[in-house]
């Protein structure tokens, strides 16, 4: 079965206002100064959930800057590449190589982000800890000089965070800590679980989940689908695009994840 074309689909879905990207943008910020006023209250319980919430804000602005569908210009990009990826000490522009060969050549064994849709569960769970060096590594070997330094300087901030951490303040390395091991969940969540089993054709390669309140605490990531139809697509716009992309699943029969 044919996709339909974008155009076809309706050319507001690639519209992103400029409240809109100060709120994507700014949100990550917001959830750090959370973290710090959690951790300053003594309430070391809830930095867990707290930090969840920074990862998907980090993901779900740093995947619309990679896909371009924030209106950012060029020098923009460079830096919310940098600024979001240090919020998460990871990044953002070995994100961005990986990222883009994932949409171009998955699956196939040119695609490092893809390589956990090949493992098992369990597999998945274990390449956690090498999954981020290994992108940054594929990273460096395929940029340029100009490239290389920003992913330098970008593998420097978990070793500087760690380092502050272990001699300044027990909250920044609490912090570095969450970041760092939070991110040992990509390989399962990110790639293996939505792209398990995956088909043949652009409609089965991956899924996509629909319900209120889980899309809803992920910022729109759960339609994953959607987004590798059209990554053009900001994530606020998934839903929309997903209402009207309605039709087309069930003419080809595929049938979404439902959650709550």
């Amino acid at each position: 079965m044919t996709v339909p074309k974008l155009s076809e689909l309706g050319s507001d879905l690639l519209v992103t206002t400029r409240p809109r990207r100060v709120l994507t943008l700014s949100l990550p910020y917001a959830a750090v100064v959370l973290f710090v006023a959690v951790w300053l209250a003594g309430w070391w319980w809830l930095t867990p959930v707290v930090a969840f919430g920074i990862f998907v804000a980090v993901v779900t602005a740093t995947h619309d800057v990679v896909h371009r569908s924030l209106g950012l210009g060029r020098r923009a990009t460079e830096w919310a590449l940098f600024l979001l990826g240090a919020v998460l000490l990871e990044s953002g522009h070995a994100y961005r190589a990986t990222h883009l060969q994932h949409h171009r050549t998955f699956p196939s064994d040119e695609d490092p982000e893809g390589h956990p849709a090949n493992l098992s569960a369990l597999g998945a769970i274990l390449y956690g800890p090498v999954f981020l060096v290994r992108l940054w590594c594929w990273a460096f070997r395929r940029s340029g000089a100009g490239q290389r330094v920003w992913l330098l300087a970008e593998a420097a901030l978990p070793i500087a965070a760690v380092g502050a951490g272990a001699l300044l303040s027990r909250g920044l390395l609490a912090y570095a800590v969450m970041m760092i091991v939070g991110s040992w969940v990509y390989p399962l969540l990110t790639v293996h679980l939505p792209h398990r089993h995956y088909g043949d054709t652009p409609l089965t390669q991956t899924r996509t989940l629909r319900g209120r309140i889980v899309p809803a605490l992920f910022l729109e990531l759960t339609y994953h689908l959607e987004h590798h139809l059209y990554p053009q697509v900001p994530s606020h716009q998934l839903a929309r695009l997903a209402r009207r992309l309605d039709p087309v699943l069930a003419e080809a029969g595929v049938k979404p994840w439902k959650v709550i």
